[in-house]
């Protein structure tokens, strides 16, 4: 969906940490080719940070409280994962639809109506 098009990727700073730090080599080629295809590329700002210590209050560990924060001040629609604690955690946000992959497909050709 995000190499056709239909959907857009949103990158972020902390992506870039998070991978600069990753031990495989092969998972760090990787994930760097998916930020050449990112349309937006998000700076941790001082909003970012404010976000995050905001997500911080209801639980949500601080790492992954910047991505998320990243994503909502970049305007994603759907927040990918499979932390189960990040997805309860962030269930009932209103700025960001935080869902496992598998279900994000699901709701997404639901509601753009394709197959």
């Amino acid at each position: 969906m995000i190499r056709s098009g239909s959907l857009s990727l949103v990158w972020s700073a902390v992506m870039d940490l998070e991978n600069a730090a990753n031990p495989d080599i092969n998972r760090k080629v990787t994930v760097e080719d998916w930020q050449k295809i990112g349309l937006v590329d998000v700076p941790v700002s001082r909003r970012v940070e404010n976000i995050a210590d905001k997500l911080a209050l209801i639980g949500v560990k601080p790492m992954d409280a910047l991505h998320v924060a990243c994503a909502i001040e970049g305007e994603a629609e759907y927040f990918l994962t499979t932390d189960k604690a990040l997805l309860r955690k962030m269930a009932k946000h209103d700025q960001l639809r935080v869902v496992d992959p598998v279900d994000c497909i699901r709701v997404y050709k639901e509601t753009k109506h394709e197959d």
